[in-house]
């Protein structure tokens, strides 16, 4: 509530505290659900916005429609307990993303959109009881709109020394189903990446942590040199020096 506005989102449920990197817990202010009627402008806002990026000189927009943000609490039954046309049903749960795609897609065009969904996870306690029949619901939907790619997380649980373990080929029945470029991420290392792609997994694999740590990780793969750890306490932090730029390049 930094702007002095209640959050608003597809409930008015409160969300429990939740844990940072640092170990620290946070309390959140409860959210207030969107009325029917404020929908269309919401879907309106991402429209402005994704023509804004254009005319700024971008290429494209990715639509963020995963990891507990406003997207992903339209989709996600633990978290929409709406019982108007946004929720209840896949249909119904899906429809504020898919407006908000065809929005998007009629204003800057489908070559220039892409979308991100973590159907399989559960951030911010946006978790769904079956997100493998969400996951082909939004699929077969999205095709309708034929944009660029569809970008998913793996499922990932976490183990005892806090690092990811990504649950093989759960992805692969979106990535069968969808036409347009599929991206896959969650866990992926040089090794892990090379696979999924001869193996038709995927189209492209993203990387995020190991890319945070390796300002040169490309070219790290290149050469299959060894990679910085990275430091998850400074993640999502605002100190100019620590965290995001400190990390080395390989020596020339």
């Amino acid at each position: 509530m930094s702007n002095g506005q209640v959050p608003i989102s597809s409930t008015n449920k409160p969300l429990g505290p939740q844990l940072r990197m640092s170990g620290a817990s946070v309390e959140f202010s409860p959210p207030r659900r969107l009325r029917t009627d404020e929908i269309p402008q919401i879907v309106n806002d991402f429209r402005v916005a994704a023509k804004n990026a254009i005319e700024a000189g971008f290429d494209g927009v990715e639509i963020h429609g995963a990891h507990g943000y406003l997207i992903d609490q339209f989709l996600k039954d633990q978290v929409n307990d709406r019982t108007d046309q946004y929720g209840g049903s896949l249909e119904n749960r899906c429809r504020f993303a898919l407006e908000i795609v065809e929005a998007i897609t009629n204003e800057i065009g489908a070559d220039r959109v892409g979308i991100r969904l973590s159907l399989f996870a559960n951030y911010m306690e946006a978790g769904d009881s079956n997100p493998e029949a969400l996951g082909l619901y939004m699929t077969n939907a999205l095709n309708r709109y034929g944009i660029l790619y569809l970008h998913m997380v793996e499922p990932r649980m976490v183990i005892a020394h806090g690092e990811p373990l990504t649950t093989a080929h759960s992805l692969l029945p979106m990535r069968k189903a969808f036409k347009g470029t599929f991206i896959a991420v969650g866990g992926y290392n040089r090794e892990d990446g090379n696979k999924a792609i001869a193996e038709n997994y995927a189209d492209l694999v993203a990387f995020g942590r190991i890319f945070l740590a390796n300002p040169d990780l490309p070219r790290r793969f290149e050469l299959n040199a060894p990679l910085n750890t990275y430091n998850r306490t400074t993640f999502y932090t605002p100190d100019p020096v620590i965290g995001y730029t400190d990390y080395p390049f390989l020596e020339n």
